[in-house]
C-alpha cells in the first residue's frame, strides 16, 4: 500500500532529514586518515542522540541481512557499494567512502547518503562522485507530479550509464515515511513512461549507486551485509529523501 503524506507529515520528515544531514556533516569532518569506521558510527550515534532522534538502521534486519544491523550508519569503502559495516578498519589516504544514514523524529523517517574521498583524492574518484551526484539530480528532477516512476530510473540511467559506469537495479530507492522502507520500489534503471504515476504527497528515497568498472554485477561479502562491485572496482552511493509536491520535488535531507 502506498501512503501519501500531508504537508504537516512532510514537514515532520524534514526534521528527520535535518538530522541525517547533520550526521553527514559530522562524519565527513571526522573522516580522516587513520580514523576507524567504528569511530564514525559513534560520531553519528552522538549526533542522532543529541538531536533527540532515533537511528533507523540500528537493529534493522531485512531478509538479505545476515544479522540485525549493528550500527547506526553504513560505511562503504572503495569496492563496497552498499551496506558496509562500521568496523575497526582505519581509513587510508585516498579511500573513497559512502556514509548512508537514516533517522526518525516522532516516528517519521528520512534517509540519505553522501560519498567523498579521504586525504589525497584521485581524479577518477572525483569524477565518479560528480557523475553520481548528477545522476541523483537527474532522478530528483524527474520526480514531478504526472511523471511515472520509470521516468526517474530512465533519467538516472541516462546520466550514469551514459558516462560508462555500472548500475545495479536490485538495491534501489523506496517509499519512506512511518517506516524506513515503504512502497513503492524506486528503480535505478527503468524504461521511460512506465510504472506508477507520481502524485503530490508521495515521499521517496532516490539512491543510485555507480560502479567505476562499468559492469552491473555485484556480490555479497562474507559479512552478510556488504554489497560489493563484481569486478572490485570503486563504487559510490548517493541518496536523498524527496517529497513530490504540486510545485515539484522537495529534498528533505539537505542541511
Amino acid at each position: 500500500m502506498i501512503e501519501l503524506k500531508s504537508a504537516g507529515e512532510i514537514a515532520a520528515m524534514r526534521e528527520a532529514g535535518r538530522v541525517v544531514a547533520a550526521v553527514h556533516a559530522a562524519t565527513r569532518e571526522q573522516a580522516g586518515v587513520g580514523v576507524t569506521l567504528k569511530h564514525l558510527d559513534e560520531v553519528a550515534r552522538t549526533v542522532i542522540e543529541e538531536a533527540g532522534a532515533g537511528a533507523s538502521f540500528f537493529g534493522y534486519h531485512p531478509s538479505f541481512g545476515a544479522t540485525p544491523y549493528p550500527g547506526v550508519i553504513c560505511t562503504s569503502v572503495n569496492g563496497v557499494m552498499l551496506h558496509g559495516l562500521p568496523t575497526p578498519y582505519r581509513l587510508r589516504d585516498g579511500d573513497l567512502i559512502s556514509i548512508d544514514c537514516a533517522a526518525f523524529v516522532e516516528g517519521w523517517h528520512a534517509d540519505g547518503t553522501v560519498s567523498f574521498t579521504v586525504g589525497t583524492p584521485r581524479d577518477e574518484d572525483l569524477k565518479l562522485i560528480r557523475v553520481a551526484e548528477e545522476t541523483l539530480a537527474a532522478g530528483i528532477e524527474a520526480a514531478r507530479p504526472g511523471n511515472k516512476l520509470g521516468d526517474i530510473g530512465h533519467a538516472m540511467a541516462t546520466v550514469g550509464r551514459g558516462a560508462g559506469y555500472g548500475m545495479q537495479n536490485d538495491f534501489g530507492g523506496h517509499g519512506i515515511g512511518r517506516a524506513m522502507h515503504e512502497s513503492p520500489f524506486v528503480p535505478n534503471v527503468a524504461p521511460r513512461g512506465r510504472g506508477l504515476r507520481l502524485r503530490p504527497g508521495l515521499v521517496i528515497a532516490i539512491e543510485p549507486s555507480l560502479m567505476a568498472g562499468g559492469r552491473d554485477d555485484y556480490y555479497m561479502a562474507d559479512d552478510g551485509w556488504s554489497v560489493c562491485s563484481g569486478d572490485g572496482s570503486r563504487s559510490v552511493h548517493v541518496e536523498h529523501t524527496v517529497a513530490i509536491t504540486e510545485d515539484g520535488p522537495v529534498v528533505l535531507t539537505c542541511p
